[in-house]
């Protein structure tokens, strides 16, 4: 046995045994043994105490990748429009990364959901895999319950207006972010989608009710833990257990999403299509969320690509999330796509004026403010707001998208409805007073 032991531990040739050596030299074997274990057990049980002294200093960067998930380049030395391969830290272009994500059923791409930039990198690799490929859209801005009209969307059967508004009923404000994105798909034919889950389930999951027949849910996974900490670490700011409630509504639309990729990727009559998912970053960051959900469900080749932004503009400081760091030892994704953080409308430049919702599809004008644009014009407290530059006003989504690309200096004309009378009042849009 000894013998054996010395040889297949690598000693035989550190002791310079060439053969199998006499019982006369077995002691001075068992001593030059002896020595190099010790050797290493004390090397092994300093290096065990330095890992220990480092993470206990706060250095547990070894145990995450680099970067924020990007291992060999940060990608703030990035320049604008540059995509980073993230598992090599290669800068490629836009043809190039298409070309390698082509064997992928799925490919997600993140957003900011309020940034321009973001949307137009969506639209440009939508653009680019319409040429070749079938490509139907999934997005987090509808629900599943929205199919119906979604399919007469697709099939032209559904105004403008009409889709407008089953936007705003399934997501709220900012149809007009993704309006060419819209246009694209209805030009192009592209059929859309509905991820999310519908707010009756949403409620009855609120409640603690148990799904009957166990239908109603999705399965859900409640043990990863990057995704657990991640998560926690974005809520910030409160106790673990006040915590609990949100996350697993978190779980339940990240479910849910996946569970209607993975229904698509099921269906025979999707077989060749690609499905291309647009929804928040951190709902596809690291690929914890619904990748990896729908991927537990049906095993497919999938592709993530982050529109990435790295220097927030000092008028939209407000805007950044505060996150706390925790170790994760993933990529963020495959591709980071360097772009601006640019909010339409986002300016000093406003109307100022309160306004409310009538159910008549109206908008009334509650309050205006002292020095305001509105007030110059001779806007009152009480009027209708019915038209701007002649687009109808029913909603007050309608003014504000029509507001988001007005400039210093430019005018308006406003049609308004005061004690049953029309008024036409001009508008010159100057910064607004802090």
């Amino acid at each position: 046995m000894f013998p054996y032991l010395v040889k297949t531990s690598s000693y035989y040739e550190a002791c310079d045994y060439q053969q199998k050596p006499k019982k006369s030299q077995y002691p001075k074997i068992m001593s030059q043994i002896l020595v190099t274990l010790t050797i290493r057990t004390i090397l092994t049980l300093f290096f065990l105490l330095l890992l220990l002294f480092l993470s206990r200093n706060g250095h547990s960067e070894e145990f995450a990748v680099p970067n924020s998930g990007s291992p060999y380049k940060n990608l703030a030395d990035l320049e604008t429009g540059q995509i980073l391969h993230l598992p090599t830290g290669l800068v490629v272009s836009a043809k190039q990364m298409l070309d390698s994500i082509i064997s992928s059923r799925v490919i997600y791409i993140g957003e900011t959901h309020d940034n321009i930039e973001a949307h137009k990198v969506q639209l440009k690799i939508i653009k680019l895999l319409a040429e070749k490929y079938t490509v139907t859209i999934g997005l987090e801005m509808f629900r599943r319950s929205a199919k119906k009209k979604l399919n007469l969307w697709n099939q032209g059967q559904l105004t403008h207006k009409e889709f407008k508004n089953l936007f705003r009923s399934n997501w709220g404000s900012g149809f007009s972010l993704y309006q060419p994105i819209f246009e694209f798909a209805k030009t192009r034919g592209l059929s859309l989608i509905g991820l999310k889950s519908s707010r009756e389930v949403e409620n009855h999951f609120r409640a603690g009710d148990p799904a009957p027949g166990n239908t109603l849910y999705p399965e859900i996974d409640y043990n990863d833990l990057y995704h657990r900490n991640f998560s926690m670490s974005a809520f910030g700011g409160h106790t673990v257990k006040a915590l609990e409630k949100p996350y697993r509504m978190l779980l339940l639309w990240e479910e849910t999403m996946a569970q209607t990729v993975a229904e698509f990727l099921s269906n025979p009559i999707n077989k060749d299509k690609k499905l291309v998912v647009l929804a928040g970053g951190f709902h596809v960051q690291y690929g914890f969320g619904i990748p990896k959900r729908a991927y537990r469900r049906i095993p497919h080749n999938y592709s993530i690509i982050l529109p990435n932004v790295t220097k927030i503009p000092e008028n939209l400081k407000g805007r950044e999330m505060k996150v706390k760091k925790v170790s994760i030892p993933l990529y963020a994704s495959d591709y980071a796509w360097k772009v601006e953080y640019i909010v339409p409308g986002h300016s000093k430049i406003k109307l100022g004026v309160g306004l409310n919702q009538e159910k008549d599809d109206e908008i009334r004008i509650k309050s205006v403010g002292d020095n305001s644009n509105a007030q110059i014009a001779g806007m009152k407290p009480g009027d209708l707001l019915i038209k701007m530059d002649g687009n109808t006003l029913s909603r007050v989504d309608d003014l504000l998208e029509l507001l988001e690309n007005k400039k210093l200096n430019d005018r308006s004309t406003f049609e308004l409805k005061r004690n049953n009378k029309i008024l036409t009042v001009l508008v010159v849009f100057k910064e607004a007073k802090q």
